[in-house]
C-alpha cells in the first residue's frame, strides 16, 4: 500500500548553529531545508534578529527560561502555537515555561518561506523535532562535562538534567557551556508514547492579546510619522486611468498628499477616515480598449470549452473512449461554480518606509520572502536592503499570498518619501480582490454490468487549470479507464488560490456525482466508495497521491460515528469523502425539514491527519473549514457585469450566519504517522455532504453553487 506523500519528498536534515548570548544564554537556530544557507550564523542581539519561514530559534536564559521563536506566518491556523510545541516536546521543557515570539523574516540567514497549502506542520515536523532533541542533547553533554561523567549516563526532563548519582542541573546552569560544544548528529527522538506536550490541549499563545485588543494584527501597527493611504483603483477590470481631478480631495481635512502611480491614485492623510473620504472625492475618468467582461460571457466561453475538444490531458489510464462505447449506460453531469472573494475579516493592509538606507516593511503576509523580492525588483533595490516584519493575520485563505498591497505601500512610500500604511476598505477588498476562479466541470462515467468502467472529468476554468496533482486524487486508480482534461479561458479578472484551491469546488462536483452513480447502481454511497478503494489499496502507481487504506479507515470512522446505517425519523444524511492537502477527510451531513424546508443541523467529520499536535487547535481548524465550506456552497456568489463585481460589501454579499451554523463533531483516526495539514482539508467535502443530504430530503440534485439559487428556483428556501 502506498502511503500519503507526507514528508518523504523533502530532506529534513537540520543545520544547527550556536552562539553565546551577550546577556548569558544560548540561541539555537535551524534550517528546515538543505537548500538553506548552512553557513549562516544567528546574531547575538536577539532583539534585532530576523527570522524567516520554516526556521525557528530557541533562546535559553541562565535561569532556564525558554523563548521559542515561531517562524511561520500565523493566519489563524495555529502554527504559532503548534510549531513551538513540537520543539518544546523534544527539548523536554514544561510548556508553561515557554514563551513564544513571532520571528521576523530574514533573507540573509534563510532562503525559503511561505505559509499556504496547509504545509507548515507537514514541512516542519521532522526538523522541529530534531532541533529540540539536538538542543537537549547539547545541554546534557554540557552537564556531563561539568560533572566529569559520560553523557550516556545522564538524562533530561522538564528542563532538569540528572546523572546516575542523582545530581541535577537546570538547563540555565549549563547553557553557557553548551553553546561552546560541537553540535551532535543522530540524536534520539521521542516515541509518540513518550510525548507529554504533543497531543495535549494548548491554549493559543496569542489568546490574551486577541481578547484584550493588544497590538497584534497588521491594522494595529503604527509608526512615528506614518501617513495612511487609501488607493483609488480602476472600478472595472480592464479599465485604465485616463485623467483625474483631485481639487475636492485636497480640501478634505487631514489629507496631505495625492500621488498617481500607474493606473492608481493614492490619497495620503493623517488618518484612515480622511484618506478614504479624500479618495471618494477624486473625479476620475477611466478608459477601456476592449469590451469589459461579464459573467454572461464567461458562462458561454466555459460552456464552449466543455463542448469542444481542445484540452490538455492531465492523466489518462486505459481506454476511456472504448469503455464509453461498450457501456450499458453513460451518466454525464455538468457543475458550475462562481467567482468568490476571500472576505478576510481584517482587510488588506501593509506598512512601508522606503529610505535611501533600507526598506522597512511590516504587515500581514503569507509570502514574506517572495514579497520582499518583488518589492526589491519594483524599486530596483537590493534584496539585502529590505527588512520585513510579519504580523498576525485576521484571515488569509490564500488572499495574502499575493502581496499586491505590500507592493502598493512600498511604491507609494518611495514616491512620497515618507512612511506609509496602505489600508483597504471593505469595498476595496471585495472589488479589487484576487478571486476564486469561476469553474465548470463536466463529469461522465460509463457503467457496464453493474460496474463503473470509465470516468472522464473535464475542467473549464477562468485563468486557472487544475494542479497537476489533482488528477492523481480519488478516484484515480479506482477506475480502470480514467481521464482528466483541462482548459482555461484568459481573463482580466485577477484570480488565484482560495482556501483549498480547486478542490473546494471539485470535491462537491465529484462527491455528488458519485452519489448519483451509487443511486444508479442501487448501492449505498458509502459502500460504493469502499468498493472502489479496494482497487487502489495495493497500487504500485507512485503518482497516486492519496492512500486507499487511510481513506477507507476515515470513511469507516465517519460512518461509525454518524450511525450511517441507522435511519432516524426526520433526519436526512448525506455523505462525502475527499483527500486534499495531504489529509483524508470524510463527512456526514444531517439535515432536517422545517416547514418542509431543509435545515443543516449537524456535520460529523472523520479526519486522518497523522499525529495530532494540539487537539484543541486541530478541532478548531476542521470546524472552521466545515462551516466555511457549507457557507460558501450555500450562499457564496460573485458575478461580474461590464468588468465590475456584483457585490461591494457584506450588506449584499451573503455569508453563513450564526443561526445557520450547525454542530460540527470531529473525530480523528488514531495513528503514529507524520502529521499533515488541517487548515484546508475540512472544507472540500462539506458542500458535497450537504448537497447529498438535501437530495435525500427533497429528491433534488444540486449542480450549481451557491445552492440557494437552485433551491429558490425550485421554490425552496434554506432556513436557519
Amino acid at each position: 500500500m502506498k502511503t500519503t506523500k507526507s514528508n518523504l519528498a523533502f530532506s529534513r536534515r537540520n543545520f544547527l548553529k550556536t552562539s553565546a548570548l551577550a546577556g548569558g544564554g544560548m540561541i539555537i537556530g535551524f534550517n528546515l531545508f538543505t537548500a538553506c544557507k548552512t553557513e549562516a550564523k544567528p546574531s547575538i542581539d536577539i532583539e534585532n534578529l530576523n527570522f524567516n519561514d520554516f526556521n525557528a530559534f530557541i533562546k535559553i536564559a541562565d535561569n532556564g527560561y525558554v523563548t521559542i521563536f515561531s517562524p511561520n506566518p500565523e493566519i489563524g491556523q495555529g502554527v504559532k502555537t503548534a510549531m513551538p510545541m513540537i520543539i518544546a516536546e523534544e527539548l523536554d521543557v514544561e510548556w508553561d515555561k515557554v514563551h513564544v515570539v513571532q520571528a521576523k523574516y530574514n533573507k540573509k540567514e534563510y532562503t525559503r518561506q511561505v505559509a499556504g497549502g496547509s504545509l507548515s506542520i507537514r514541512f516542519g515536523w521532522d526538523a522541529l523535532r530534531q532541533t529540540g532533541a539536538t538542543t537537549k542533547q547539547m545541554l546534557i553533554n554540557a552537564a556531563a562535562v561539568k560533572w566529569g561523567v559520560d553523557a550516556a549516563t545522564c538524562s533530561a526532563s522538564k528542563g532538569i538534567i540528572t546523572n546516575a548519582n542523582g545530581e541535577t542541573l537546570g538547563y540555565g546552569e549549563v547553557v553557557k557551556e553548551a553553546s561552546t560544544l560541537e553540535v551532535p548528529e543522530n540524536v534520539k527522538l521521542k516515541k509518540p508514547s513518550e510525548y507529554t506536550i504533543i497531543g495535549t490541549d494548548a491554549i493559543n499563545v496569542d489568546l490574551d492579546k486577541i481578547v484584550t485588543g493588544k497590538p497584534l494584527f497588521g491594522l494595529d501597527y503604527k509608526a512615528e510619522g506614518m501617513s495612511y493611504a487609501s488607493v483609488l483603483r480602476p472600478p472595472a477590470f480592464g479599465q485604465k486611468l485616463e485623467s483625474f481631478d483631485d481639487t475636492e480631495t485636497k480640501k478634505v481635512t487631514g489629507v496631505t498628499d495625492v500621488i498617481k502611480f500607474g493606473d492608481k491614485v493614492a490619497v495620503l492623510a493623517s488618518n484612515t477616515w480622511a484618506a478614504m473620504k479624500g479618495k471618494k472625492a477624486i473625479k476620475a475618468i477611466w478608459s477601456s480598449d476592449e469590451k469589459l467582461e461579464s459573467t454572461e460571457n464567461h458562462d458561454k466561453e466555459l460552456n464552449d470549452i466543455l463542448d469542444g475538444n481542445d484540452f490538455t490531458i492531465r492523466r489518462e489510464d486505459g481506454n476511456v473512449k472504448k469503455a464509453f462505447t461498450e457501456a450499458d449506460k453513460i451518466v454525464e453531469r455538468t457543475y458550475d461554480s462562481p467567482f468568490l472573494p476571500h472576505n478576510c475579516l481584517e482587510p488588506m493592509n501593509f506598512y512601508a518606509d522606503v529610505t535611501p538606507e533600507k526598506i522597512h516593511l511590516v504587515g500581514p503576509i503569507q509570502t514574506p520572502q517572495w514579497t520582499a523580492g518583488r518589492v526589491a525588483k519594483l524599486l530596483e533595490r537590493k534584496k539585502e536592503e529590505i527588512e520585513l516584519e510579519m504580523t498576525r493575520m485576521g484571515g488569509g485563505f490564500g488572499r495574502r499570498l499575493y502581496g499586491d498591497f505590500a507592493l502598493e505601500a512600498a511604491e507609494v512610500s518611495n514616491l512620497a518619501k515618507k512612511p506609509v500604511k496602505v489600508v483597504f476598505s471593505r469595498e476595496d477588498d471585495m472589488t479589487d480582490g484576487i478571486y476564486r476562479p469561476a469553474i465548470k466541470y463536466r463529469i461522465a462515467a460509463s457503467i457496464k454490468e453493474g460496474k463503473i468502467t470509465g470516468y472522464h472529468l473535464k475542467e473549464a476554468a477562468i485563468n486557472s487549470n487544475m494542479y497537476d496533482l489533482i488528477p492523481n486524487f480519488f478516484p484515480a486508480g479506482c477506475i480502470p479507464n480514467y481521464k482528466v482534461s483541462t482548459k482555461s479561458y484568459k481573463s482580466d479578472i485577477t484570480t488565484g488560490a482560495w482556501r483549498a484551491p480547486y478542490t473546494n469546488f471539485l470535491a462537491f462536483a465529484e462527491q455528488t456525482f458519485f452519489d448519483e452513480l451509487a443511486q444508479e447502481l442501487e448501492k449505498d454511497p458509502v459502500e460504493l466508495r469502499l468498493e472502489l478503494l479496494q482497487n487502489v489499496k495495493n497500487t504500485t502507481d507512485d503518482k497516486i497521491e492519496y492512500s486507499g487504506q487511510r481513506m477507507e479507515n476515515t470513511i469507516k470512522l465517519a460512518a461509525e460515528k454518524s450511525n450511517w446505517s441507522e435511519n432516524k425519523d426526520g433526519v436526512y444524511k448525506g455523505f462525502a469523502a475527499y483527500y486534499s492537502h495531504n489529509t483524508h477527510v470524510a463527512e456526514v451531513a444531517e439535515i432536517e425539514l422545517k416547514d418542509g424546508l431543509p435545515v443543516v443541523k449537524k456535520i460529523i467529520a472523520a479526519v486522518d491527519c497523522g499525529i495530532i499536535i494540539n487537539p484543541t487547535g486541530a478541532i478548531n481548524q476542521i470546524q472552521g473549514g466545515v462551516l466555511d465550506g457549507i457557507g460558501h456552497a450555500m450562499y457564496g456568489d460573485l458575478s461580474f457585469k461590464n468588468g465590475k463585481p456584483s457585490h461591494r460589501n457584506f450588506d449584499t454579499y451573503r455569508l453563513i450566519r450564526m443561526n445557520e451554523t450547525p454542530e460540527v463533531e470531529v473525530h480523528f483516526v488514531k495513528n503514529e504517522l507524520s502529521p499533515t495539514g488541517l487548515g484546508e482539508p475540512g472544507l472540500p467535502p462539506a458542500g458535497g455532504a450537504v448537497a447529498n443530504a438535501i437530495h435525500k430530503a427533497l429528491s433534488k440534485r444540486l449542480y450549481k453553487q451557491p445552492f440557494i439559487k437552485e433551491l429558490q428556483n425550485s421554490k425552496t428556501e434554506v432556513l436557519g
